[in-house]
Order: C-alpha cells, then structure tokens, then sequence
C-alpha cells in the first residue's frame, strides 16, 4: 500500500458496511423524509349530522359574508404584519377572495366523534351510511374538497365497538355504492384525497389495532395494501409520557408499518388531560408547546405530517369582538407557521378569512429574499450570504409550500428564483425527487 493509498481502505469499508447495515436500513425505511406533496393548511371540523355536499361552497359564501361589505380587503388590512407593502396586502386580499370563491376548505373531517356525540347506535349508523353517499356524491359532482375523510370514535373501551363500526360502514358503503370507480374519479372506489383520523390515542397498542381493522378492511373492500393510513390525534397526556417515562410517539410512528401519516394536536382534550383551567387552555400555553415541541421532534425525517389545533374563539359576536376574534386567530396561524406547524383546525366559516389571509402573508412576507437567496444559490452567484445547502434546502421548502397553498404562483416563482416548479421541489426534497418524478402540485399524501 502506498502512502498515497491512505491507511483504512477496502477492509474498513467493509468493516464500516456491515457494522452500519442496520443503522443504513433504519434512516432508509424509518427516516425517508417528507414527500413533498401537498399538505393542507387546515382541517375544517363538522359535526356529521351538519355535511351535505354543497357545505364546502356554502362555507365559502359564508366566509366572504363574514368579512363584510367592504370584502377581505379591510380584514387584510387590519391583520397584515406592520410595515408590508400595501400592493402586496391587496394582492394576497385578492388571492385570498378567489380561494374563498374556488377551494375554500382544502381539508374536511366529517365528525363522528366530539362533534357528533353518543346518538346512540341505530342513528349513528344511518349517519354513517348516508354521509358515504353525501360524500361520494360531492367528489363525482366535483364539490368536494382535495383532502376529505371522517374522525370516527376512539379506541377507549367505551367507545371502540361504536368507533369500528362507523369507521367500517363509512368505507363499505363508499366503495360499494358510491359509485366512484364508475365514474372515473377513483381506481379504488374511494376519495383520492381520503382522510381517517383515529382521536385520544394514548398507547401503541390503539394504533395498531387501527392497523390491523386498516388491513382487514382492504381484504374485505378488495383494496390495495396499504391503501389506508390514518392519523392520529395527540391530545391525551399517556401519549406524551407513558407509565414507563417515554412517549409513544415515536412507537407509533415506527411501529405501524408506515400507515400513520400525521400528528393532530389536540388542544383542548390535552388541556383538559392536564387539568388546565378552561380560561387558559390555548394553542400558546406552554404545555401546548411542549407537547408540539415532543411531536416535531418525534416525526421530523419520516415524512409523518403535523397539525396544530384551533382556537374556539370566534369572530361571530359584534364588531370589536370580531375584529379582536380575527387578530388573535391570525396571529396564531402565524405562530404556528413560525413554528414549523404548516396546517390547524378550523370551525368555523369566519375563521377561513383569517386562516388564508395569515398564512399567505407569511409566504408572501418572506418570498422575495428566499427568491433572492435560491438564485444565487442555484447560479453559484456570490452575495453576502453564502447558503450551505442544509440553508438552501429550508428556503426551497419553504417557496415551495407557498407555490403549493397558491400564495405564490410559478409565474413568480420563475421570474424571481430563476427556477421552474421541478428545479424547486429538487432543491426543497432531494430525496424524493431522486427516488420519483414527483408533481410540483402534489394532490394526494398517499
């Protein structure tokens, strides 16, 4: 061996190959990264008895009532950062307006759960069948929104039996009378965009019972594998930290063969776990903050999604109370985006000026220098900021999402990064864009 040769060589290689095999196979399966597909900004709550096929439409209508008669430019105007650039508040008003009128709910939970309540078991099950139907004829009637599913009752011992039962006539009755094969709006008789949300988990052992009720259900419905992923709601304190000291969130993002797509905080049910008083129970309490903080860290690399929750002060009362109901949701949509929380609840139509308004604020805020740092980046042009790529990475991701929420479009995007949709979405998802030719646009989390 010369001393060019180096001393480790070929015989360490293989040292290091097989001691590491493990370690390499763990970040390949158990850390592959986000997709870089579409992730709603929100989840529109609606108790079941109260969805028809039209809501989406009617809550836009309502939405844009709410504002007033001078429209969402005023409500901008009052919510937008100090200091933005008065064309650029009425544009994202426009924006905003045109996203009230065309896809005002990007994500609908139908609800089974908190929001229905005990009806007792005969008039659960015509709900559950009916809002199949309602649903199905939504999607073939174009009506529904992208994102859609239900959250049906948890997994405690009171309410399991009634939770699988809903979950079980929902999807049978979709795939078999909703006609979506039929049609042409599905490959597998269900919503592209399904969504089913497991609520109160608290052990490993819940979700995987929602597993393994997940792979029965595509045997008997004549489903691909893995088809049905589901999410999981983080709002009861043993989920946090369990008899034995640890969390069950890394166990349950781990240890579900990769059907547990997203984290939803819940913010009052974990509130209360806590015995929080109800005066102070907020999305910014600091053990809400804790406990999103345990969450962000628990998922960050595997590509499961995460949720804040909502505010349940709405802007329905009088004018002050309104326009102080408004600032404040605003203000913690955009604390949530500062914090790496790109989607919450919503429950109500007043709330969807304010959830859009603050969210294209904060991508349209930061768009230009991003823009800026992305050319130079990607051009090798020098600046006095000199990205690593970890940096450029961020700042890709982040133009990204706003391209995706239609906070910015690939018109400006080019214009100003000097880089097209697929150029982008390499730079902001390496790994997905190595391993697929993955669409800009995204549509489905699956």
């Amino acid at each position: 061996m010369s001393p060019e040769d180096g001393v480790l060589g070929a015989a360490f290689d293989a040292v290091a190959a097989q001691r590491l095999a493990g370690t390499d196979a763990l970040l390949e399966h158990s850390y592959p990264g986000d997709t870089g597909t579409r992730q709603p900004v929100h989840t529109v709550y609606v108790p079941a008895d109260a969805f028809h096929p039209d809501l989406p439409r009617q809550w836009g209508r309502r939405a844009l009532e709410a504002a007033g008669g001078t429209g969402v430019r005023a409500l901008a105007a009052a919510v937008a950062p100090a200091g933005l650039d008065e064309v650029l508040v009425d544009r994202v008003a426009g924006a905003v307006e045109h996203k009230l009128a065309a896809e005002p709910i990007e994500d609908l939970r139908i609800d089974f759960e908190d929001g229905f309540g005990d009806r007792g078991d005969e008039e659960e099950d015509q709900y559950a069948r009916r809002v199949s139907r309602d649903l199905a004829l939504a999607v073939r009637d174009g009506a529904a929104p992208p994102f859609v599913g239900i959250r049906f009752k948890c997994f405690e011992a009171s309410t399991r039996a009634r939770g699988l039962r809903t979950l079980d006539l929902f999807l049978t009755t979709l795939v078999r009378e909703g006609r979506l094969r039929e049609s042409g709006h599905s490959e597998d008789g269900l919503p592209r965009g399904l969504v089913l949300t497991l609520p109160k988990v608290s052990t490993l052992e819940q979700a995987q019972v929602m597993v393994e009720a997940c792979g029965r259900l595509e045997q008997g419905l004549g489903l691909p594998d893995g088809r049905l992923r589901f999410e999981v709601q983080m709002e009861t304190a043993p989920m946090l930290m369990g008899p034995d000291g640890r969390s069950a969130i890394g166990p349950i993002v781990h240890g579900t063969g990769g059907r547990v797509e997203a984290l939803h905080y819940g913010t009052y049910d974990y509130s209360d776990s806590l015995q929080i008083a109800a005066e102070y129970q907020s999305m910014e309490h600091p053990a809400a903050d804790h406990a999103k903080a345990v969450m962000q860290v628990a998922v960050a690399g595997t590509g499961v999604r995460l949720s804040d929750g909502s505010t349940n002060v709405l802007p329905t009362g009088d004018e002050q109370q309104r326009r102080a109901a408004w600032a404040l949701h605003a203000r913690l949509v955009r604390r949530s985006l500062e914090r790496g929380f790109y989607q919450g609840w919503d429950l109500h139509p007043a709330q969807l000026p304010t959830r859009f308004l603050a969210t294209y604020f904060f991508y349209r805020q930061g768009f230009d220098a991003a823009a800026r740092r992305l050319r130079n980046y990607a051009h090798r042009v020098e600046s006095e900021i000199m990205d690593e790529p970890a940096t450029a990475r961020a700042l890709a991701r982040f133009v990204h999402r706003g391209v995706l929420c239609g906070a910015v479009t690939e018109a400006e995007l080019e214009d100003a990064a000097g880089l097209d949709g697929r150029a982008l979405f390499a730079l902001a998802h390496p790994k997905a864009a190595a391993g697929s030719a993955a669409s800009t646009t995204g549509g489905s989390r699956a």
